[in-house]
């Protein structure tokens, strides 16, 4: 009895940690899947299956378009299957392609212009990052944002902030040429550089004063508890010198904060790709399936808001992801179909097989590895 508590509670690993997983990713995977399935029924492609997972059918219906909707046996991501497709990640299939009617070529996905093909594929990764404003946007509707002023209450001894000059009572003005209008905006700026040179501007005694802080490393625990590195200068803000504030928005303004938030997050993000591949970030900061399950349950321990935001944080990442130039993924297609508009022909069959081919073993390394890194790498 005391084991099966432990798996059904709502701290237990089936209610709290798989299920808020399983919506997390689920409503993830079903708008990415849905950007390519309205932007590729708009452009007149057919359409034969809409997953949810992979592998075995569980349960599915078909639609009066004949497109066979269906929740699969491997919860791990999701895709749709066109008119002509081989596999999951649309590539074409010869054999395939000569079997079919003339109706059906008509709406095969390979036998469109060009312009239909990639805005079919890039839409997946847009209403990703759409999702994140739609969350972002209702986020600020509902409880607006909390400011502090960016200026300066406390500056840590022998820390970047002191060596450079910072002193107490300083205001930031720009950081590394990007004005500044809260200590938020100077936190963000600063916490993915570890290590980069960064130019400061600060407001002190009515004039500007330039000077350059090296970030340094340090460990800290977000609210989700995971650890996490980020670069600091040694600088506190208080409620007396930052003036803490909440800012109401309306849905024009929430909206508008929500793309710029949506903004900093694919910077961040991409900035933080660029380190990592050249060794300045911690591969520990890389997560697969069973960190991002262990965050869910701890987010929804925490409020469905919380777990809602997640949702928000994980549907960034997976655009990003489904962009960079790797095939099977998006951004590898729409390589492709770069070369096409180029030459003004597809790319031979022979050198698409092989970029395939490295491009899957590339993309199922990288899943190995954040698999690692979750059961044994940090």
């Amino acid at each position: 009895m005391t084991e099966l508590s432990t798996i059904f509670s709502t701290d237990g690993v089936l209610i709290g940690t798989l299920v808020p997983f399983l919506f997390v990713l689920t409503v993830v995977v079903f708008v990415h899947e849905m950007g390519h399935y309205l932007v590729g029924r708009w452009c007149g492609i057919g359409v034969q299956q809409f997953s949810i997972g992979f592998g075995p059918e569980l349960i599915g219906f078909n639609d009066r378009h004949g497109t066979r909707w269906k929740l699969s046996a491997i919860p791990l991501g999701g895709y749709v299957k066109f008119v002509g497709d081989m596999n999951a990640t649309s590539t074409p299939d010869a054999d395939s392609m000569e079997t079919l009617s003339e109706e059906e070529r008509k709406v095969a996905f390979h036998t469109q212009p060009v312009w239909k093909r990639a805005a079919t594929v890039v839409a997946g990764p847009l209403f990703n990052f759409l999702l994140t404003i739609v969350v972002f946007s209702v986020m600020f509707f509902a409880y607006g944002r909390y400011v502090s002023e960016p200026t300066v209450a406390e500056v840590r001894p022998d820390s970047p902030a002191a060596i450079a000059g910072i002193q107490e009572g300083d205001r930031f003005v720009s950081v590394d040429g990007q004005a500044v209008d809260s200590f938020a905006d100077v936190q963000r700026l600063v916490s993915g550089r570890a290590g980069d040179p960064i130019v400061f501007v600060m407001l002190r005694d009515g004039k500007d004063v330039t000077v350059t802080a090296t970030p340094e490393i340090s460990e800290q625990k977000d609210a989700l508890g995971n650890v996490v590195r980020i670069g600091l200068i040694g600088v506190v803000n208080n409620e007396e010198m930052g003036k803490p504030r909440q800012i109401q928005y309306g849905p024009v303004g929430a909206v508008v904060e929500a793309v710029g938030e949506t903004g900093h997050i694919i910077a961040r993000t991409g900035q933080f790709l660029q380190r990592f591949v050249v060794g300045r970030e911690d591969k520990c900061q890389l997560g697969g399936p069973v960190k991002i399950a262990d965050m869910a349950g701890k987010a929804a321990q925490l409020g469905f808001e919380w777990l809602v935001q997640l949702v928000a944080l994980l549907s960034v990442g997976i655009g990003i992801l489904n962009l960079l130039p790797i095939p099977p993924l998006d951004g590898g297609h729409l390589v492709f179909y770069a070369v096409e508009a180029v030459k003004g022909r597809p790319v031979s069959e022979r050198a698409m097989e092989a970029v395939y081919r490295v491009g899957l073993f590339m993309v199922l390394a990288f899943m190995a590895f954040v698999f690692w890194n979750d059961l044994f790498g940090c």
